[in-house]
C-alpha cells in the first residue's frame, strides 16, 4: 500500500542529518539497539574524541559487534527497556529504525530509561521508518510493520506531555536502499539474525515474484522515508 507521500529530499548519508541537528562532537552517546552499528563506526571515524556505547538483545548479531572492535566504541548485551548505567550518564541517545521494534507494551519504558540516563538538556534522535512506497509494499508482504511503526510515533507522542522532553526538531527525508539480487534481499530483509518471519516455499515465491518487477541491470534500487523526530531532555524541576 503507498500512500503517496510527498517527494521528500534524497539523503545517502544519515550521519549528515543528525549532525546538522545535534552535536556529535566529544559527545557520551548511547545507542539502543544498535544492530551493527554501522552508524556508530562512521561518527566514530569523523569524531574520536567522541565514545559510543551501543545496546543491543541480538546475541548472534552482538557476537558479530564483539568481534569488531572499534576505539571508543562499547558493546553492552541489553534491551532499551532496562540500560545499564546510571542516571545522566550521557548527551545523546540514538533509536535508529528500533523503537518499533520495542514490544508496544513498553515503548514508554524505553522512552523513559533513555531520560533517566541522559543529562539535563541531552537530545533523543529517534529515527523511524515511514510506512510507505515500493519497499515498504515488498516487506509488508512477509513483514507488515504498519501498526508497530504507528505504535512508536504514538509512544514519542505520549512521551512528549510527561513534561520530561521538549520538541526540538522533526525532519522526513528519503535514503537509497540497494540490493545486488534477490538473494541479497532475502538475506537482508526476510531472514535477520533478530526474527524469523516464517516464511514457507509459497510465501518465498511471492516475494521473489514482486521483487524481480524492480530488478534492473544493477541490482534492484529503492528508497526508504524516513521520519526523525529530536527530543530535548528537559531538567528535573522543568
Amino acid at each position: 500500500m503507498t500512500l503517496n507521500t510527498p517527494l521528500l529530499p534524497l539523503i545517502d548519508d544519515e550521519l549528515d542529518v543528525l549532525s546538522s541537528l545535534v552535536p556529535v562532537a566529544g559527545q557520551r552517546i548511547i545507542e539502543l539497539g544498535c544492530g551493527a552499528a554501522a552508524l556508530a563506526r562512521a561518527l566514530l571515524a569523523r569524531h574520536p574524541d567522541s565514545r559510543v556505547t551501543g545496546l543491543e538483545v541480538d546475541e548472534r548479531q552482538q557476537a558479530k559487534n564483539q568481534a569488531a572492535p572499534q576505539a571508543g566504541l562499547e558493546f553492552v548485551s541489553a534491551g532499551a527497556e532496562a540500560i545499564p548505567f546510571a542516571d545522566a550518564s550521557f548527551d545523546l541517545a540514538l533509536m535508529l529504525k528500533s523503537l518499533h521494534h520495542v514490544p508496544t507494551e513498553r515503548m514508554a519504558q524505553a522512552l523513559g530509561e533513555a531520560a533517566r540516563v541522559l543529562r539535563a538538556g541531552g537530545h533523543l534522535y529517534v529515527s523511524e521508518p515511514i510506512f510507505d512506497g515500493p519497499l515498504n509494499d515488498l516487506v509488508r508482504r512477509f513483514n507488515d510493520e504498519g501498526v508497530v511503526r504507528a505504535a512508536a510515533q504514538a509512544a514519542v507522542d505520549t512521551a512528549l506531555r510527561t513534561g520530561c522532553w521538549a520538541a526540538v526538531a522533526e525532519q522526513r527525508f528519503e535514503m537509497p536502499v540497494k540490493f545486488s539480487d534477490f538473494a541479497d534481499f532475502e538475506r537482508r530483509m526476510m531472514r535477520p539474525t533478530f526474527a524469523d518471519h516464517r516464511i514457507d516455499d509459497a510465501k518465498l515465491a511471492e516475494v521473489r515474484d514482486a521483487f524481480e518487477s524492480h530488478v534492473a541491470a544493477h541490482g534492484a534500487a529503492f528508497t526508504r522515508p524516513m521520519h526523525v523526530r529530536l527530543l530535548r531532555r528537559q531538567s528535573d524541576a522543568n
